[in-house]
């Protein structure tokens, strides 16, 4: 049974689907639609506007990094919103190699925090069989 939620937005979607087909909405070239029942949930009354809109366009971002300009293009939108279960109020703050960086920073603190924790308990066991 799904809930008045669930139903809401698949009639909605369901609607969407029905004016593309009857040409009321225009998509531009290089655009994909958007499939709202693959988005993930979110507690907000408001409607991000690639959902208002009905599709994904490419939109340029500036690295917070490098400072670079990049395209975080239609079809990275839709696997982030619909694949990957991202926020649907997030958007595209680092370029690939800038992200990959800080992955790697993330993990590497992340070991190292970890090491400290296991020296740390392994002194812990020495002093008590003292």
């Amino acid at each position: 049974m799904k809930s008045g939620k669930q139903r809401r937005t698949e009639i909605k979607d369901k609607r969407a689907r029905q004016k593309q087909l009857q040409g009321e909405k225009k998509i531009p070239a290089g655009a994909l639609t958007v499939c709202v029942a693959l988005l993930a949930p979110n507690n907000s009354y408001s409607i991000p506007d690639f959902v208002r809109r009905g599709y994904y366009v490419d939109q340029p971002f500036r690295c917070v990094d490098c400072v670079k300009e990049e395209v975080w293009t239609a079809a990275q939108q839709s696997w982030w919103y619909e694949v990957a279960k991202g926020d649907v109020f997030t958007r595209a703050l680092r370029c690939r190699n800038c992200r990959r960086k800080e992955r790697a920073r993330k993990v590497e603190a992340r070991r190292v925090h970890l090491e400290g924790i296991a020296r740390k308990e392994s002194r812990k066991g020495t002093v008590k069989g003292d």
